[in-house]
């Protein structure tokens, strides 16, 4: 009888910087290799932000970014989730419940009575998986470029 190993959640190291690269250019990002290392060391290091990554046999299948943010005028703070994507080969697979499900529980230890993220209205099959794990929509989202 076969069984498939367990699916390790781990802190990414500066190491899994290419497997994060592919991760986020098939989330739309691509040609972060020049600077993917120095951001995930930064990232690392920093007290706010959390990342973990889901790993099968060495290989990183998923990872998801989390930054904690203090509110003003609420008692909890709120945690953001910023990136978060699950290789295309493994999606189906509960790695991106799982990853998840831990996101909650590192928010709630952190003091956040909630989690919010932004998902680009094309991508619909993500909008499906944050329903089914109890987000609810909120579409109102500006941003402002500062790039020019």
């Amino acid at each position: 009888m076969s069984t498939t190993p367990p699916i390790e959640l781990r802190s990414p190291t500066v190491a899994d910087s290419a497997a994060i690269a592919q991760l986020l250019a098939s989330l739309g990002y691509p040609g972060t290799d020049s600077f993917i290392e120095h951001r995930v060391a930064q990232l690392i290091a920093h007290p706010d932000e959390v990342m973990l990554a889901a790993v099968l046999d060495g290989v990183v299948l998923g990872i998801i970014s989390l930054h904690f943010i203090p509110q003003l005028a609420l008692a909890g703070d709120f945690c953001r989730i910023s990136y978060f994507c699950v290789s295309e080969r493994a999606r189906g697979a509960g790695i991106g419940a799982l990853l998840e499900g831990k996101a909650v529980e590192i928010a709630r230890e952190r003091g956040c009575d909630r989690i919010e993220l932004h998902c680009h209205a094309r991508r619909v099959d993500a909008h499906r998986f944050y329903l089914r794990q109890g987000y609810e929509d909120s579409p109102r989202y500006f941003f402002k470029s500062l790039n020019g």
